[in-house]
């Protein structure tokens, strides 16, 4: 069984029922497959919510990384587990959007930090007023057990990247 989230937009509400249907139908699963049908659903909503703003979910949490503080493209990489290629197309694109500047590395003259422009940091604001409503949302849904997810989720991803490792992984 999913947990419905209670959501005032309609658009919102039916890209989330699509993310999950079939979810309960007694298909047999395993943790991985689980968390790929959480983020295919968690995608749906936030894109749904944060696109009016411009971004898209995957947008939305590299701003949110980069609003942090100026990162490495390596250090970007490592944090969304993706390859330098991924990052590199994502970077050009918000560079085209005058979301993100380049600056100098101090601690190594051959690479550059990432940052967001005032523009880019003004898109995260915007996306993260709309994405507060679903956050709220689910973290109502799931009340007080919202803080043993989030650890449980952390320990997931933990262990998945640890199986990146695995001989049969080229």
């Amino acid at each position: 069984m999913y947990c419905e989230i209670a959501v005032h937009d309609t658009t919102i509400s039916q890209e989330y029922d699509d993310a999950v249907q079939g979810v309960d139908r007694g298909i047999s699963t395993n943790v991985l497959f689980d968390v790929w049908l959480v983020s295919r659903a968690a995608t749906a909503v936030i894109d749904a919510a944060v696109r009016a703003a411009g971004l898209t979910a995957d947008e939305f949490a590299v701003y949110s990384v980069l609003r942090a503080g100026p990162l490495t493209p390596t250090e970007l990489a490592e944090w969304m587990a993706a390859p330098l290629t991924t990052v590199s197309s994502y970077v050009k694109r918000f560079e085209a959007r005058g979301h993100v500047a380049r600056a100098a590395n101090p601690d190594d003259r051959r690479s550059y930090q990432l940052s967001l422009t005032a523009a880019g940091a003004r898109a995260h604001q915007d996306a993260g007023a709309r994405f507060l409503p679903i956050l709220e949302s689910v973290q109502a849904t799931l009340g007080r057990s919202s803080p043993a997810v989030q650890r449980a989720l952390k320990a997931l991803r933990q262990a998945v990247l640890e199986a990146r490792t695995h001989p049969t992984i080229d």
